[in-house]
């Protein structure tokens, strides 16, 4: 048994780690819309979603973004999923089709639920998944097991961490 907190069992993100990764995804994803391989917008799940959004965006010359923001944390803790604010309708109309989702992670899935409730048509991409979640997801990039927290970029500061066991 460890004294550690489930948080401590972390998995660190650094800038450039979520640009490769984003990059890796934008490959993936390139050419695989319906018909003739293109995609018709990126809608980011905000706030986690934006900077994935755009690095994608950007990768497969994808120039209408727009977002989705739904709340399903409070801190660290996850409540039921809301949405606080919806992309414009006539982009999404009428299931989402030709439409990439993006989001920086799917943890258990509720918010992915949904949005694909609202949309499913879309095509649901995240660059980190975890097992619970993984099945609400069409592309990703890397999993990470479920009791991992991911500590992304711009949720951290430069500070000293202790060592792993101890001083």
């Amino acid at each position: 048994m460890t004294d550690r907190l489930p948080h401590e069992k972390g998995f660190h993100i650094s800038w450039d780690q979520i640009h490769r990764d984003s990059r890796a995804l934008a490959w993936r994803l390139d050419k695989q819309g319906p018909g003739d391989g293109a995609w018709r917008a990126v809608v980011a799940i905000t706030r986690g979603g934006l900077a994935p959004a755009m690095i994608i965006s950007r990768e497969l010359d994808i120039r209408v973004v727009d977002t989705i923001s739904v709340k399903s944390y409070d801190k660290q803790q996850q409540s039921e999923a809301e949405v606080l604010k919806a992309p414009q309708a006539d982009l999404m109309a009428p299931d989402g089709e030709g439409i990439l989702i993006i989001d920086d992670l799917v943890d258990t899935g509720k918010t992915l639920e949904l949005v694909r409730q609202l949309y499913p048509k879309a095509h649901f991409a995240t660059v980190y998944a975890k097992p619970k979640g993984r099945d609400m997801v069409d592309s990703f990039i890397t999993e990470v097991s479920q009791d991992t927290w991911i500590f992304f970029p711009w949720d951290m500061a430069l500070q000293y961490v202790e060592p792993y066991r101890g001083t």
